[in-house]
């Protein structure tokens, strides 16, 4: 068995095929957990999660480019008008149908949260890739994402539920993590953090295994070396396995849309660049998953 712990086949881009892909899953021996990035996603993972019980699960979360100030928009016809007037909100087709941006909502993503289905509370976390310029924009950007941020930290912490974070830094930097360290750094008593798709330079990765992070890597590793040093570095007991579909699918399904079934090509590469047998990569894995999600099969 495998977990797939960051995928999105919730998402609309799997409506045509959802069972099938699914179905595939079950077959490869894959375990999964469907990732909320909006109110409106993290619920259909939830529902997606009560259909097929031990074999999918939840987050709730707000993603980090989806904040980009919404919250301070006074009523839904200013926050469409803002996003397209301003381009702060980021829409992609494959996971919401309508360009229509969603306000964020701290007391609706805690109500879906404290569902039984959902084991974590994300993604969230401070993306910097996207922000507007180095002005006065950009800093209210940051602003409105740390905000949003120390909001879910203190979701996960209250239900005691891990935190699935998404860390992207501006271009050459560790920025994102380094902020989000110094963020986590100021709580207490935090469940697991689990640094999504992680990309940070070696310098970070010694500071966040040192801090006691988690980490996930998924297809990209099998067609780039950038990750092949940070991935011999974490020591096994902290990586997580994760295709983050319908995004970055692995060699050989390059360039295809992803599914938690590509999963297998992702562990094989982990098992080569950490130079331990594919079936130890397969159990410690999915034993880091349980552990970190408190999921009981």
């Amino acid at each position: 068995m495998l977990f797939d712990v960051h995928t999105h086949i919730h998402f609309p881009i799997y409506d045509e095929d959802r069972e099938a892909v699914i179905e595939r899953a079950r077959k490869a021996g894959i375990k999964m957990l469907c990732v909320g990035t909006q109110a409106a996603s993290s619920q259909a993972a939830v529902d997606l999660a009560r259909k097929y019980p031990g074999e999918i699960w939840a987050t709730s979360g707000f993603h980090p480019n989806h904040v980009a100030r919404a919250q301070h928009a006074r009523n839904d016809a200013e926050l469409t008008e803002n996003a397209e007037q301003r381009g702060k909100w980021h829409h992609d087709p494959k996971e919401q149908k309508e360009p229509y941006p969603e306000q964020f909502d701290a007391l609706n993503l805690r109500e879906i949260a404290k569902n039984k289905e959902v084991v974590a509370i994300g993604e969230c976390g401070l993306d910097y890739y996207r922000l507007s310029g180095d002005g006065h924009q950009a800093l209210r950007e940051k602003e409105d994402q740390q905000e949003a941020f120390e909001v879910q930290i203190q979701i996960a912490k209250d239900l005691n539920k891990a935190l699935m974070m998404h860390c992207r830094p501006s271009k050459g930097s560790d920025d994102a993590y380094e902020e989000a360290l110094r963020v986590l750094s100021t709580y207490d008593g935090l469940p697991p953090r689990v640094f999504h798709f992680y990309v940070g330079s070696s310098a970070m990765t010694k500071k966040l295994v040192e801090s006691g992070a988690c980490f996930t890597f998924g297809g990209v590793i099998t067609f780039a070396r950038d990750y092949d040093e940070q991935i011999k570095y974490i020591p096994l007991d902290r990586i997580l396995l994760e295709t983050d579909a319908p995004y970055a699918a692995p060699n050989p399904h390059r360039g295809k849309r992803n599914e938690p079934s590509y999963i297998i090509e992702t562990a094989k590469k982990l098992a080569g660049i950490k130079g331990v047998d594919f079936e130890k990569v397969i159990q410690q894995t999915t034993k880091n998953a349980l552990t970190v999600f408190k999921i009981q099969l």
